[in-house]
């Protein structure tokens, strides 16, 4: 009876473990979702392909952003359930960091205590990166989760009790662990679909099976199960490569970007070494340590070939920084047990109560508006106001065109004098605009205009010849009687002389 009574209980610890993170993290996730009902630019592209049918959206996919097609197939298929709204662009990706959050205390519990489980799993959350990517309508969360899932179904080969097992060797363990390694390669292949630098996380599980002296027959499953996700994902990344123009606009390398890696790395470093790792041991920081290092240097040596590095891309990382928090968080209790038997336990609580005071500010502000570099949704409410039917619209550069694509309701009436094709027709995000001539010439019959640009604190000189012919027929035959900027967005009216 007594042993039932504990078990019951052991099973409900375990169970709270990683519903109190997943809960947690829902809360976080669902706390200002909305964003006072802003859009930024890069959820404005998710926004406006998913309202597209799937063919057209395979058709785009031909065109631009390749990488993130099956993102955009999944954006779809939801805005079709539940109607297009920022609830529906953003909870896909609370939902992913909360399941990711699961998987981290998961993993804590099983390698290092219930107690480093639940300051993980707490702890990923909290993540300043991961805030900001929590409630965005792009893939990277889900990235995350994917991440975090593979890394647990590897843990979970690595745990096995015998040498047999650990080494991979024995054929009736090989069989019974053949599911797991297949829900490992097509969660690697799902993960690489979305965005194909997750396959960075191969390496990192590399580098753990090598920590802990994994078998022979460990490493040949693990290659081969990887090589077949990689093999899955290789059609993706050799035809993205075709439109890497995409990602021209991102900076070089420079040593002040690699200021914020180095500080993870350290942080990770330290609550490492509280775990106490050993080479051979299946330890938090056999698993935490490369899955935090190696995405990161990872991408650093990518850059240096050509300019990739955006945090976003290795925000999976983060999943080893949180496992580690909890080691070192677990480790704290075991160490403070003897000395205070009754306020260990609060260690967790306390540290988790202390990190959201702190980060307070943040946390407010990843929920803002001004979080973001521009808003959509606020510059169309400033063109409804504005606009008159009949009035022209102009778009520069021809990207801003999205806050139309995005609230067409407020461009109801107004002229897109520019635009030739539209991005549906064209299979563009942006459509595709006429020559500088015919602009000029559509322009020079207009007698009111309105000018959606960026911000002046944060535009960007444009080198296109249709912008330069949007610009200087505006100076020539127009005189501006009204100029507002919102949320990095701004909107001129211009009169004919």
């Amino acid at each position: 009876m007594t042993s039932d009574i504990s078990a019951d209980r052991s099973s409900r610890y375990r169970t709270a473990v990683w519903t109190a993170p997943v809960l947690w993290t829902l809360g976080l996730g669902l706390w200002g979702l909305s964003r006072q009902d802003s859009v930024w630019r890069d959820e404005a592209a998710t926004w406006q392909v998913a309202g597209r049918s799937t063919g057209e959206i395979v058709d785009m996919l031909g065109n631009v952003d390749a990488v993130h097609g099956l993102y955009y197939l999944l954006m779809h298929g939801l805005f079709e359930l539940f109607g297009a709204s920022t609830t529906t662009l953003r909870l896909p990706s609370v939902l992913a960091v909360a399941a990711a959050a699961a998987c981290v205390a998961v993993i804590g519990r099983r390698l290092a205590g219930s107690w480093a489980g639940l300051g993980g799993g707490l702890a990923l959350g909290l993540l300043p990166a991961v805030q900001f990517y929590l409630q965005e309508g792009r893939p990277y969360a889900l990235v995350a989760a994917g991440a975090a899932l593979s890394t647990l179904l590897l843990v979970s080969l690595l745990s096995g009790v015998s040498g047999a097992e650990r080494s991979g060797l024995s054929g009736r363990t090989g069989r019974r662990a053949r599911p797991r390694w297949t829900a490992y390669a097509v969660t690697v292949l799902v993960c690489a679909l979305l965005n194909w630098l997750s396959l960075l996380v191969l390496p990192a599980h590399a580098a753990t099976l090598w920590w802990v002296r994994a078998g022979r027959g460990m490493w040949l499953r693990w290659a081969a199960y990887g090589a077949c996700a990689v093999a899955g994902a290789l059609p993706l990344v050799l035809f993205s490569r075709s439109q890497s123009d995409q990602v021209s606009w991102i900076p070089p390398l420079t040593w002040h970007m690699m200021i914020g890696p180095a500080i993870l790395l350290a942080v990770g470093g330290v609550c490492a070494l509280a775990d106490r790792p050993r080479a051979g041991r299946l330890s938090a920081a056999a698993v935490g340590l490369p899955l935090l290092a190696v995405p990161q240097l990872g991408l650093i040596g990518i850059s240096l070939v050509q300019p990739l590095f955006l945090d976003r891309y290795v925000l999976f990382s983060m999943v080893g920084l949180a496992l580690l928090i909890g080691a070192g968080l677990g480790a704290a209790v075991r160490a403070a047990r003897p000395l205070f038997p009754r306020g260990a336990g609060l260690i967790v609580p306390g540290a988790i109560g202390i990190s959201v005071l702190a980060l307070l500010p943040v946390e407010l502000g990843k929920r803002a508006p001004a979080s973001r570099v521009d808003d959509v949704m606020a510059v169309a409410g400033e063109v409804a106001r504005l606009g008159r039917p009949g009035d022209a619209v102009l778009f520069v550069p021809a990207a801003r065109r999205d806050t139309a694509l995005v609230s067409p309701k407020a461009f109801a009436g107004l002229a897109d004098v520019a635009l030739e094709r539209g991005p549906v027709a064209s299979a563009t995000l942006k459509g595709e605009e006429a020559d500088p001539a015919r602009i000029r010439q559509a322009l020079l019959g207009q007698s009111r205009v309105l000018l959606v640009t960026d911000a002046a604190k944060v535009a960007k000189p444009s080198g296109a010849a249709r912008d330069a012919a949007k610009a200087a027929v505006l100076k020539e035959r127009f005189r501006v009687v009204e100029d507002r900027q919102v949320r990095g967005r701004r909107v001129t009216v211009y009169e004919r002389r």
